[in-house]
């Protein structure tokens, strides 16, 4: 094997590794906003022993409940899944996040919408399946993506195999 071939086969390992690793401390920290996103629409839809005070309004309690679950979400991906690839600028960051957030709470509401108004699926079960559970698959997809691509896009150099680039006088 030839020495670019093995430096190759390093940088592509070093790189999965680095992906895998990602995608557990995302599927960590999504977990935990699944809870809280979760938990949360229920109390509003369906409260404790009764009607919830959302309960005739599934989309504005999946708005409300992502709201709550996002910023769970961004200071877990921020401080734990990305952290080095963090911008100085959380601000940056926040709003990057924010907006991804609300592409993904589209794809869900779509779900959810599509769900209760047009196939007349309105139980807590059919509510929760096309909600938390495809929705929610579809736009965690669609935000690992965005996150990686656009949000947490910029590698720390302490966290490379290579020097960073010295600008070098001419």
């Amino acid at each position: 094997m030839t020495v670019t071939a093995a430096s190759l086969i390093e940088r592509v390992r070093a790189l999965m590794d680095v992906l895998v690793r990602e995608v557990i401390k995302f599927g960590a920290v999504g977990a935990v906003a699944f809870v809280v996103d979760t938990g949360v629409f229920n109390l509003l839809r369906f409260g404790v022993g009764g009607g919830g005070p959302l309960e005739h309004k599934p989309l504005s309690a999946k708005v409300a409940s992502t709201i709550v679950a996002a910023v769970v979400a961004w200071l877990g991906n921020r401080f734990w899944t990305f952290r080095h690839r963090r911008r100085a600028s959380a601000q940056r960051e926040l709003v990057l996040f924010f907006f991804f957030n609300a592409v993904g709470l589209a794809i869900a509401l779509s779900c959810l919408g599509f769900s209760h108004y047009v196939l007349d699926l309105r139980s807590a079960l059919a509510d929760n399946v096309s909600a938390n559970g495809i929705g929610l698959v579809l736009g965690t997809l669609f935000r690992f993506w965005a996150y990686r691509r656009f949000v947490f896009n910029v590698e720390l150099a302490e966290t490379r195999d290579v020097e960073p680039e010295v600008s070098r006088p001419r």
